[in-house]
């Protein structure tokens, strides 16, 4: 039986916060349509979700058409490395997308792991759903 979609983004909220508490220097995690709707977000308060949202969906479509253009196959993640941390956006299923931000201290192979096993989650639970 698929659960409500309140179900589901709660569900959704507590994976997230799950994976934030586990890996040091993770600041903010979000699960985002690819439509760039925010399903489930943990980010700063001054993050405007919307607009977080919609960028990412819009950088992960853009490298989507990148690695097809040079034929590399599905897309799995993208990272953007800044001076003040990372950010890794993680396919999470056909139409949901994984963002996570951490700090420069944060360790990128744990991030990389923890981000790949909360994306399988994420896919999961939006399945269910459906």
């Amino acid at each position: 039986m698929a659960s409500s979609g309140g179900e589901t983004e709660r569900s959704l909220r507590r994976v997230i916060r799950h994976m934030r508490a586990s890996v040091s220097g993770i600041e903010a995690v979000a699960v985002i349509t690819g439509d760039g709707l925010p399903r489930a977000t943990v980010l700063a308060e001054d993050t405007d979700e919307d607009r977080f949202g919609a960028m990412c969906a819009s950088l992960l479509a853009l490298a989507e058409q990148a690695s097809d253009e040079i034929r590399r196959g599905n897309l799995r993640q993208v990272l953007v490395e800044g001076e003040a941390g990372s950010m890794l956006l993680v396919k999470a299923g056909p139409d949901q997308v994984l963002a996570v931000s951490a700090a420069p201290a944060a360790n990128i192979g744990r991030l990389f792991m923890e981000a790949r096993k909360t994306a399988a989650q994420v896919a999961g639970l939006c399945t269910q759903s459906s």
